[in-house]
């Protein structure tokens, strides 16, 4: 008995739209075994990954600020990968658009204005964009690989950012810590609804996703999009330029990542510290693909994954796992889904050996034809 993969004539529609809940189950099935492997309670530690966090109103609005920027840095790697570029650098883009973001609160620190914010918003997605643009920059003029310039860049830019807080802009009267200055009043994002942690950021993604989506469905910049994700040479018959679209695609997802970077410091941290991110940028690739490289299956795929980061602290304290439980469970998330979306193109057979008596017979016509 043998099992094979056979190549589908044509992708299922049905197992495409089931391919990521099939594989949130079998991330669910994966996350059991591992607590009942860590002698935790299975049914108890999903509890309080996936359903604790949704009780209370204050874990609702920590929701919404751990969404947040998954959204909007995923609803920008979307147009990435769709045509075909692999921006893997969103968390060095979400960090430098926080830096770029935050020169006018920090240095400018006794100017308040009804302008500061928008000039910050503004700031931080030019600031996103210009350090997406030097992988997309190598990439359209070098040929250089994106996936690896992209990554390679993150670390450059969390360096910067602690060389930053620890240095020039670290707060004189801050007894020493590596942190920058507390923004004032007009810097701060203002909250979605009062006396909540809950703020715009949230409501920049949703409208980013609405925007993204209505570009990629009746625009002809989002037929470009398709087109050249599936085939440059099919898009260079449509007189589409691979090269351009290296760069738009490169500046739109950074430029959504630095709008991510300032307002998860201006709305949730208030200042700039070494670390500002949990791994926003690498989680956002999670993100994108959960929710079918679609911008509104990701505004749903970004709660579901914050969740996650809201889960695993509650079952940090409440059973004693370790906080990487956490990322255990979105690294399992990204293989699945993966993993799921590759087998709907194949079906599974099961191919029995012929006896040796009946392959004889077959074969003995042939070699009297020939």
């Amino acid at each position: 008995m043998r099992i094979e993969l056979e190549k589908r004539p044509e992708r299922s529609k049905l197992f495409s739209i089931l391919s990521p809940f099939i594989a949130l189950g079998l991330t669910l099935i994966a996350g059991a075994i591992l607590f009942l492997s860590l002698g935790k309670n299975p049914v108890e530690a999903l509890f309080f990954f996936f359903i604790d966090p949704l009780l209370y109103g204050w874990s609702l609005h920590e929701l919404a600020v751990k969404a947040a920027p998954l959204i909007l840095i995923a609803v920008g790697l979307s147009v990435c990968f769709r045509s075909n570029n692999w921006n893997i650098g969103a968390e060095g883009q979400f960090v430098m658009g926080a830096v770029a973001g935050s020169v006018i609160p920090v240095v400018f620190h006794e100017w308040q204005s009804l302008l500061v914010l928008p000039l910050m918003m503004i700031s931080a997605m030019l600031g996103g964009a210009a350090y997406a643009a030097i992988p997309a920059l190598l990439k359209a003029r070098l040929n250089t690989n994106e996936i690896l310039s992209s990554l390679m860049l993150v670390y450059v830019a969390q360096l910067f950012l602690d060389w930053l807080v620890r240095g020039p802009w670290r707060n004189p009267e801050g007894f020493n810590f590596p942190e920058t200055r507390n923004f004032n009043a007009s810097a701060i994002l203002p909250e979605i609804v009062d006396g909540g942690r809950a703020h715009f950021g949230l409501v920049f993604a949703i409208i980013a996703a609405l925007l993204t989506w209505f570009m990629m469905r009746h625009t002809l910049k989002g037929f470009e999009i398709a087109v050249l994700g599936q085939s440059q040479r099919a898009g260079r018959f449509a007189g589409f330029s691979a090269a351009r679209m290296v760069i738009f695609a490169f500046l739109f997802s950074g430029a959504l990542a630095g709008l991510a970077g300032i307002s998860e410091v201006s709305g949730a941290i208030g200042q700039l510290r070494p670390v500002i991110s949990p791994g926003y940028g690498f989680t956002a690739i999670i993100v994108a693909f959960l929710g079918r490289l679609n911008p509104l299956g990701i505004v749903a795929a970004g709660l579901v994954l914050a969740l996650t980061y809201l889960g695993g602290e509650a079952a940090q304290i409440s059973i004693g796992v370790s906080d990487k439980v956490a990322r255990l469970f979105q690294g399992a998330l990204l293989f699945f889904v993966l993993a799921c979306d590759t087998l709907i193109h194949y079906r599974i057979r099961i191919r029995r050996p012929a006896a040796a008596g009946s392959a004889i017979a077959d074969a003995r016509p042939q070699a009297e034809t020939n």
